[in-house]
């Protein structure tokens, strides 16, 4: 087990760019760039290493660094803010509906002939409409998210690692995350995308179970199970604008 020694915060300038990174000192042999989903950079570097070969190293790796970063500041949820009202438009795997409120009976949520129709027992409200979108998003993403895993967990048979377990939550940064544990778990808002961009996020997760960082062993599983998901993760980026 590796022994660290805390060292403060630091930055390296490249180009117009400056990259900020925390520098651990360790008790290994060689230097370790990291970057994490919450945009963090971490440099594990030998205890006698002098700082100047590390700044170097950084700089040599910057276009990398700045390449995963940009990667997950993409992955940030754009859907702007919603006002609930006639008229407006919100998405469902991919397709837009407008929304048609009324009051009535009950309360309830029904997809027909492109429009989102809201009925509210009381005042159709921008507030009750939007309480009841949410439930209703969140109960197809449980149906749609299963659906989800079990087309992807089939590409990754053979591999040696154990199924995950799926959960389903709305997160302020991020589509889709790998708990330690193995599980998998997405974002409510996901169901606003293409069922296409929802499996690439539980692929994208799933192969985190066999290779935890971005490595290029990383990318060529991806590759492997999803050829071209570059163009998948920009439909998703474009489709969420």
């Amino acid at each position: 087990m590796e022994a660290l020694i805390h060292n403060n915060k630091h930055s390296a300038v490249y180009g117009r760019k400056t990259i900020d990174f925390s520098l651990l000192y360790c008790d290994r042999k060689t230097m370790e760039i990291a970057v994490h989903p919450d945009s963090t950079v971490i440099v594990k570097a030998p205890v006698q290493s002098d700082f100047t070969l590390i700044e170097k190293k950084i700089i040599k790796r910057a276009r990398w660094i700045l390449r995963q970063l940009n990667y997950f500041k993409q992955f940030n949820p754009k859907t702007p803010d919603r006002c609930y009202v006639n008229g407006e438009t919100h998405l469902y795997l991919g397709k837009q509906y407008r929304l048609k409120l009324t009051e009535g009976t009950e309360n309830s949520v029904k997809l027909s002939r492109g429009f989102f129709h809201i009925t509210c027992r009381n005042e159709p409200t921008p507030n009750a409409a939007k309480k009841l979108l949410n439930q209703w998003y969140s109960e197809k993403a449980q149906l749609q998210f299963a659906e989800s895993m079990d087309r992807c967990w089939q590409k990754f048979n053979g591999l040696g690692i154990d199924q995950s377990k799926l959960s389903i939550k709305r997160m302020q940064k991020r589509w889709g995350s790998l708990s330690d544990k193995g599980t998998v778990t997405l974002n409510t808002d996901l169901i606003r995308a293409p069922k296409e961009c929802i499996d690439y996020v539980v692929t994208h997760e799933l192969c985190h179970l066999k290779y935890h960082d971005h490595s290029p062993e990383f990318y060529k599983l991806l590759d492997s199970v999803i050829p071209g998901w570059e163009k998948i993760k920009h439909k998703l980026e474009l489709s969420m604008v």
